[in-house]
């Protein structure tokens, strides 16, 4: 599994954690609730400018980061088009948005410290769902969703060095197996140190 955290350091890995996430919070409400174009252009070109004064190589790491959303552009951008809805630039610009500020955050903070925030926050529903719980289930999401593309992308790559078709949905059989011996062995691992203690 791999750790989001990025090592290039920045000012942003030195806030504190519910900090971060509280303003993260809050700009994602903010983001949602603006309704022009023009007002969610502005706010994504503010949060650009955030992650610019991270630096150069903070900056490319988190535009990498974006990749991932490609297919999902690129299905909602041809949907409003054969559609003609011009309600699909707002979308695109909310969902652009929001991931990357969840990136910025993600990137800047240990994954620890995420952790000791959400059992803090959940521990008054520690009678319906115990917080250490909770957490993990977070923290294996935050962490499986690297090595899931990554894994996604080995199967793609086995595929094209075996056949001139392009992949497509032929990958999604092998990537959900592979999830699932992933998870597998997760729970083997977390069983072997005495699963949450």
């Amino acid at each position: 599994m791999l750790a989001l955290t990025s090592p290039i350091q920045t000012y942003a890995h030195r806030l504190p954690t519910g900090l971060k996430l509280a303003l993260l919070c809050g700009f994602t409400i903010v983001l949602f609730a603006l309704k022009s174009p023009v007002s969610l252009t502005l706010a994504a070109f503010t949060l650009a400018a955030l992650i610019a004064t991270a630096g150069p190589q903070f900056a490319h790491a988190s535009l990498k980061m974006l990749r991932p959303l490609i297919p999902f552009i690129l299905i909602v951008a041809l949907w409003h088009v054969i559609t003609q809805d011009p309600g699909g630039a707002p979308i695109l610009l909310r969902m652009i948005t929001a991931v990357a500020a969840a990136n910025f955050v993600t990137m800047t903070t240990r994954l620890s410290d995420m952790i000791a925030v959400i059992e803090a926050l959940a521990r008054p529903l520690k009678p319906i769902l115990p917080p250490k719980t909770l957490a993990l289930a977070i923290a294996l999401t935050i962490r499986f969703t690297p090595t899931l593309l990554i894994r996604a992308d080995q199967i793609a790559e086995g595929w094209r060095a075996r056949s001139p078709k392009r992949p497509g949905w032929r990958i999604l059989l092998p990537s959900t197996l592979a999830a699932l011996d992933d998870a597998d062995r997760a729970a083997e691992a977390l069983r072997a140190r005495g699963g949450l203690g």
